[in-house]
């Protein structure tokens, strides 16, 4: 690799390891075995790497939630099912990725301070959308239609919703089963009783 590729790899250890606010330039440095200067060589800054490694490391780990998603879409023909699969199948997603989902949090919570990553998460905003869209649909993309997006951003809210609680408190988070019945109770009162 490269003086570039390593300050990536050492900047996405550090937000695992570190978390957002706690990532030093010294810290970068350090882990990719590359010189302070190099960063602002090829980077401007240590926000712009920190920036990037971000957006680099969700999309890594957007393909493992993929994975998990198509997995489970494979458990049955039932939608219900592959539902509730879904869900409980995310639990070693964020396992795995347990730093980057509180340095997401965090970095989100630096945003209002800070209009280049608030820009960088904008900009991620509606392809994430679409790329949630079609993985809970079991597909490899969507169209970019208004609906895909909403059906994404509805997904996006529940899955940053059950982050939030799982890494609050993983013992209380809701299963499969539980995200399967509050959904059905949400419908039934927000759209009436199901027909089926």
């Amino acid at each position: 690799m490269g003086n570039r590729e390593d300050l990536m790899a050492g900047a996405k250890r550090c937000l695992y390891e570190k978390g957002y606010g706690r990532t030093t330039a010294r810290d970068i440095a350090t882990a990719s075995g590359v010189s302070l200067a190099a960063i602002g060589y090829h980077f401007g800054s240590k926000d712009a790497l920190l920036n990037a490694a971000m957006i680099e490391a969700i999309g890594e780990m957007g393909e493992a939630l993929g994975a998990v998603v198509f997995g489970a879409n494979q458990v049955s023909q039932d939608p219900e099912v592959r539902f509730a699969a879904v869900w409980n199948g995310l639990r070693d997603v964020f396992v795995e990725h347990r730093g980057l989902w509180a340095a997401q949090f965090e970095a989100l919570a630096q945003a209002g301070h800070a209009p280049e990553l608030a820009q960088a998460f904008a900009e991620a905003q509606k392809e994430g959308r679409l790329g949630l869209a079609a993985v809970f649909q079991g597909l490899p993309e969507v169209p970019d239609t208004e609906e895909e997006v909403v059906r994404g951003a509805f997904y996006q809210t529940l899955l940053a919703g059950y982050v939030a609680q799982w890494l609050a408190a993983p013992e209380l988070a809701p299963s499969g089963q539980d995200f399967l019945r509050g959904l059905r109770l949400v419908s039934e009162s927000v759209l009436g009783p199901a027909t089926r």
